[in-house]
């Protein structure tokens, strides 16, 4: 499973770095170098972590930060700064980060870090909901404009795979391994599957939600 992440730090270098460190656990990241950046991409897309500096230009990580938690962005936040002082942390957990790691660090302390968050976020997120469409993980049932939608489980793979990125493109390729792993059963079952999911989820109803990005790949979105 790809885990899609946003780095807000000015240090490119340092950026880069990890982002190759966590490239094997599956962490793809967006980058942005300076607070309002970082802000706008955070605002815009689903992230499942943010990576935030708190010395950035154009605006602060704790501003940053402040701003995401009141509109109602609960993306777990992971912190990095260079100062390690009491007052520091508190400024930035009274504001909403989730943790906190000062520069600088061992890559493997952040790497444990993240996956914790990660695993944190993924655990408390039970409903997922795109418009009409709404999701239960837990009790395992899909629902559209209050009318149960019943999927085989190829497709319903395949459904929390876009809800989850919503309202990315997933690759075709990101598909099939969310689905049936590295290797399809045939050649013709991506196509066949994706049909059954969209003659559940989009024919009986006015509004389709599932759009081909050509030359990309899938997004559920409204």
């Amino acid at each position: 499973m790809t885990i899609e992440a946003l780095i807000i730090e000015d240090d490119r270098d340092l950026a880069e770095a990890i982002s190759d460190f966590m490239e094997l656990d599956g962490f793809e990241f967006d980058f942005a170098y300076n607070g309002v950046a970082g802000l706008n991409l955070a605002s815009e897309n689903s992230y499942s972590v943010i990576l935030l500096d708190i010395n950035m230009p154009k605006m602060d990580g704790l501003t940053v930060c402040q701003t995401l938690r009141e509109k109602g962005i609960s993306t777990p936040i992971l912190m990095l700064t260079a100062r390690d002082t009491l007052d520091d942390k508190v400024k930035g957990f009274s504001v909403g980060t989730d943790d906190y790691l000062v520069k600088p660090f061992a890559m493997e302390e952040l790497q444990v870090r993240l996956q914790a968050l990660v695993r944190r976020s993924l655990g408390t997120v039970q409903k997922l909901t795109v418009g009409d469409l709404c999701v239960d993980l837990d009790k395992h049932t899909a629902v559209r404009n209050n009318q149960t939608v019943t999927l085989p489980p190829a497709c319903w793979k395949m459904l929390v795979c876009l809800m989850q990125h919503s309202p990315n493109v997933v690759s075709k390729q990101e598909l099939v391994t969310s689905v049936w792993g590295e290797e399809l059963p045939n050649s013709d079952s991506l196509k066949v599957h994706l049909f059954k999911l969209r003659q559940a989820i989009d024919k009986p109803f006015e509004t389709p939600l599932i759009h081909t990005i050509h030359g990309v790949g899938i997004a559920l979105k409204e």
